[in-house]
């Protein structure tokens, strides 16, 4: 993955200047991936090679000084920091291609596959590539949550339902030391790591309250400041929690630091003056489109009524987009308990409900879905509230929040995701089944039955790449 591709490959116009990618500026294997520990300044601004473009990152509080600063060093025991798993170049998360070319690279020593998450379970051979299929192949570790859960008050939740392993690839659920029969009883699901940009929309103030507990994909932790504790003592293996000095430094980098788009392949520089306010990542800190909730028309010079951009493929490209935000924005749907809705209504980072059934997990499980995945049964008791869709026996590959309310209605259940960097950062959705946009966007035309043409999908896409 080098910052060289756009040099290499191709030369952008931009009203008549010329872009090269920093002017054929390279970066070391040490900017292209942050190991913890390895000191050095993250820029105020920084630029990353994806496939479509360029990637942006911003701090609006400044280039941040990473030696000695506990976002960028290991707390714990396997030589992990929070940066190992949210790498600035996949936009604050990270992709599948970059956690295979890290295996590739460190020959699978690299702390990223420490056995505690980054394999499919610690009780296989871990020097065996096998034994990280799914971080390599679909960008997923293992997320191993009590049962059964409890609450805020730390007292045991009394489940709606029991829960039954059927499929167990990975070995984990039904493992005497790890699994749902153990001393210790949990249950292993497998989800993607989710951005930490762009976080001060979902969260409420500078302490890091989220706003309708929105930063996990279950919902499980209430702050920023809560989900740090819990990184460092879980995937770090820390033996002691993050003093608070080290928690106002990770809360305060997580809240500033932001990502977007900032270059396409085809469609030239995103964050040129005048252009529009929805893209790039300064835009974003500066709360310009940074919702992704306001249907009003943010591209209009990109439709080109007055014929000022340059003919060809820029032109044509722009156009797409620009048709791509209003099926984004205007095209409507019938979803869940929405009436009418719009891809808009759901994935604008301030949305009403905070986690929903898509599909994804029970009715992929309940097809056969992959095998790769395990698959639960989930048998609800006769005075719970039945699924909404299910009713009250489920087959799913992950409970999602029901793994943490107890509640039948909620299995299945998922945290929307923001739609920022999604160049930077495939696969897609929380268990990584789909690996481009365009099946992303095919499975919610079918999900919900949307009827886009081929040309709304291919400018839908278009539209996503360059958020």
């Amino acid at each position: 993955m080098k910052v060289s591709l756009l040099v290499a490959a191709l030369t952008l116009f931009v009203g008549g200047a010329v872009l090269t990618a920093q002017s054929g500026r390279s970066y070391g294997p040490g900017h292209i991936w942050w190991d913890s520990g390895q000191g050095g300044n993250l820029p105020w601004e920084e630029q990353y090679d994806n496939a479509d473009g360029l990637l942006g990152i911003v701090n609006e509080r400044g280039a941040v000084h990473t030696e000695g600063h506990a976002f960028f060093e290991a707390l714990g025991t396997n030589g992990r920091a929070c940066i190992t798993c949210h790498q600035p170049s996949n936009a604050m998360s990270l992709a599948a291609a970059t956690a295979a070319q890290r295996w590739n690279e460190t020959a699978g020593k690299d702390p990223l596959f420490a056995a505690i998450d980054g394999s499919n379970c610690p009780g296989l051979p871990q020097e065996k590539r096998e034994s990280h299929s799914l971080l390599l192949e679909r960008g997923l570790f293992r997320i191993f949550l009590a049962w059964p859960p409890k609450g805020a008050d730390g007292q045991a939740i009394r489940p709606e339902f029991e829960i039954e392993v059927v499929r167990d690839p990975t070995g984990c659920n039904l493992d005497p030391k790890y699994g749902l029969r153990s001393e210790r009883p949990a249950i292993s699901v497998y989800r993607r790591p989710r951005m930490t940009a762009n976080l001060k929309y979902l969260t409420g103030d500078e302490a890091g309250e989220a706003r309708g507990m929105r930063l996990m994909a279950d919902g499980r932790e209430p702050s920023l400041r809560s989900q740090a504790i819990n990184a460092v003592m879980g995937h770090e293996q820390a033996g002691v929690p993050p003093s608070a000095e080290q928690l106002r430094q990770i809360v305060d980098f997580e809240r500033h630091i932001f990502a977007a788009q900032t270059a396409d392949i085809r469609g030239g520089l995103l964050t040129e003056k005048d252009g529009p306010e929805l893209l790039g990542p300064t835009n974003v800190s500066l709360g310009k489109g940074g919702v992704l909730g306001a249907a009003e028309d943010t591209f209009p010079v990109w439709r080109d009524p007055a014929g000022r951009l340059r003919e060809g493929l820029q032109k044509d490209f722009r156009a797409s987009v620009a048709r791509g935000s209003e099926v984004f924005f205007g095209r409507t749907f019938v979803a869940g308990d929405h009436a009418r809705a719009t891809c808009s209504t759901c994935h604008n980072q301030r949305s009403a409900a905070a986690w929903m059934d898509i599909g994804t997990t029970n009715k992929a499980a309940a097809e056969a879905g992959s095998d790769e995945l395990p698959l639960f049964k989930i048998t609800c008791s006769g005075d719970a509230a039945p699924h909404p869709v299910y009713g009250r026996t489920i087959y799913t590959q992950d409970p999602g929040r029901a793994l943490i309310s107890g509640k039948c209605a909620d299995v299945g259940s998922i945290v929307v995701q923001q739609f920022r960097g999604l160049a930077a950062r495939a696969p897609y959705f929380s268990n990584g089944s789909a690996k481009t946009l365009q099946e992303v966007i095919g499975f919610y035309d079918r999900r919900y039955g949307i009827r886009l043409t081929a040309r709304e999908k291919e400018d839908l896409g278009n539209f996503l790449r360059v958020l």
